[in-house]
């Protein structure tokens, strides 16, 4: 480096090279459609929910199409307890009555969606505010899971209330949405046909609309970085084969069986790629997006 350059000019020419080094990947996605679900647990933190909605607002200036599914399950759980509502959990769903429903429209689709719609407006964008009631955009059914009972070891059907499945997915609101250069911010929260509203989980939503878009990525912000093999280590990438072997031999376990699950199902709807992604890092969006390495598990078909 020249001497007769000072360190403002240094930064300055460091920042140039970080965004012309980004060049491809922006023309990669210029006009695709990406889907983001936003956790509850990733929106905890005023910093970084500052720095998401800034990367949202740059993705749409940079000619991306962004679309934002948020979740809030720690959020609905704290008005729940102020409410004096008991809530339970049955196979990694919220058993989900009359009262309880009630509150989660109103946290999901008010409080929660308008705080990251005023966020990302804050930053530039042109964000709207939107739920699957709105144009009857998903119209869900309700959902129906199994266990087995451990005193006859017998398979039952659980009840989980007002908790339901996207069924019926309509691209028509969000399309329009996308052509008048908006960001739709989505709550999971959906009409049934019988006429009764329904919470459905986030990460299966998101999957919904970004296999009714065709998207080009789904990125799922977790607090994990993404798929670990058994030494801990970061897995790259992976095909939906890889998957259903790392099931198999126990590499994956637990709570991120559902979710490489729902990433399978987002592909078979139609989406080019799925990535899981520590929410909690910053900027992950555009690291995963404008940079060689990634930021998480980027799954393909």
């Amino acid at each position: 480096m020249d001497a007769t350059i000072d360190q403002e000019t240094e930064d300055g020419i460091a920042r140039a090279r970080l965004i012309s080094a980004a060049l491809p990947y922006m023309l990669r996605y210029d006009g695709k459609v990406v889907v983001v679900k936003y956790g509850g647990h990733a929106m905890g933190d005023p910093a970084l929910a500052k720095a998401f909605a800034r990367d949202i607002t740059l993705l749409e200036t940079s000619g991306v199409r962004p679309v934002v599914v948020h979740g809030g399950g720690p959020q609905i759980g704290e008005m729940l307890k102020k409410l004096d509502i008991k809530s339970e959990f049955r196979g990694g769903l919220r058993v989900t009555d009359k009262k309880t429903i009630d509150v989660v429209e109103m946290v999901l689709a008010g409080s929660i969606n308008k705080e990251i719609v005023m966020a990302i407006n804050a930053e530039g964008g042109k964000a709207v505010g939107l739920c699957g009631k709105d144009g009857n955009m998903v119209v869900a059914e309700k959902l129906t899971r199994t266990e087995i009972d451990p005193d006859s070891n017998i398979e039952k059907v659980v009840d989980l209330g007002f908790v339901g499945d996207p069924r019926i997915v309509n691209r028509a609101v969000i399309d329009m949405v996308l052509g008048a250069e908006l960001i739709p911010v989505i709550a999971p929260v959906a009409p049934g046909a019988d006429g009764e509203t329904y919470n459905v989980n986030a990460d299966t939503f998101a999957g919904a609309i970004a296999g009714a878009l065709g998207a080009a990525r789904l990125l799922f912000l977790t607090d994990v970085p993404g798929v670990l093999d058994k030494t801990g280590k970061l897995i790259k990438e992976l095909t939906v084969a890889d998957v259903q072997r790392l099931i198999a031999d126990g590499t994956i376990t637990g709570g991120m069986i559902p979710k490489v699950e729902t990433c399978v199902e987002a592909l078979d709807r139609g989406v080019e790629g799925v990535v899981i992604l520590n929410g909690k890092t910053p900027h992950a969006v555009l690291l995963e997006l404008f940079t060689d390495h990634g930021a998480g598990t980027l799954i393909r078909p």
